[in-house]
């Protein structure tokens, strides 16, 4: 398995891997061809350096993505914190240990980078999720909140 970074003919491939579960299949509109907004955005996420969006590939088949973000800010002394956002593994490839790879992969990537910290959030009705990100080292320490427009 490799882990590189996203192309733009992986938007396909990674708005199907977002859009196949309950919570996203009603936030992603996975039509054929893609509405424009997707290709945008990713462009936006390409020509920004503190954004990796990444895909975990194996045999010339794309099947996992996460976005790595990197956010510089005035508190730990003028630190930098990485988000974690958009992680998903494709259904049939779950069990198989290539979220962990991918996540180990993020965390290198935000240490060797100069982050002080790797945050995420994760929706309370993926139980799986929060349990793996726990197994991961991750500790919910804060609340989120959110305010959606």
């Amino acid at each position: 398995m490799e882990i590189r970074k996203a192309r733009k003919e992986d938007v396909i491939h990674i708005i199907a891997m977002l859009a196949d579960d309950e919570l996203g299949s009603k936030r992603e509109n996975f039509i054929d061809p893609l509405p424009r907004v997707y290709y945008d955005s990713f462009e936006k996420i390409d020509q920004d350096p503190n954004q990796h969006l990444v895909v975990a590939e194996e045999n010339g088949e794309v099947i996992g993505t996460a976005q790595l973000s990197f956010i510089p800010y005035l508190t730990y002394q003028g630190g930098v914190r990485s988000q974690i956002e958009a992680v998903r593994i494709k259904s049939s490839m779950r069990g198989k240990g290539i979220g962990e790879k991918l996540f180990k992969w993020m965390i290198e990537k935000a240490q060797s980078s100069g982050a002080h910290l790797i945050q995420l959030t994760t929706d309370k009705q993926r139980s799986d999720a929060l349990r793996f990100y726990e197994k991961l080292g991750f500790k919910a320490t804060h609340e989120g909140l959110k305010l959606h427009f």
